[in-house]
């Protein structure tokens, strides 16, 4: 569940950064770049399981699939966080300059 739980993350992040260049000037290539790395992480653990458990691996009790689940959710929501921390200090757009040093009369 966890892989596929980053592929899908993975995915829609990729169709919203490339059709949309308002997301490109959002920096969401940085958080396609998480997702995909997060993918091929869960791609790789899930070859090295299927080599230990081998048919086993095809029948997860269902308690080991949520948590996975949550395992897998719990990561694509630290990559939003990260991703969010990024824009915030890089400021694309200039508004966080603008607000913060916005005087009042």
């Amino acid at each position: 569940m966890t892989l596929l739980t980053t592929v899908f993350a993975a995915i829609i992040c990729t169709i919203v950064w490339y059709n949309s260049s308002k997301a490109r000037e959002l920096k969401i290539g940085v958080l396609c770049l998480m997702y995909w790395g997060a993918s091929l992480m869960w791609l790789i653990d899930a070859v090295f399981e299927y080599a230990e458990l081998h048919e086993e691996f095809f029948t997860p009790a269902p308690l080991d699939m949520l948590n996975d689940l949550y395992l897998g959710l719990s990561v694509a929501a630290l990559g939003l966080i990260i991703w969010l921390v990024i824009v915030l200090y890089k400021d694309p757009k200039g508004v966080v300059k603008s607000v913060l040093f916005h005087k009042k009369n």
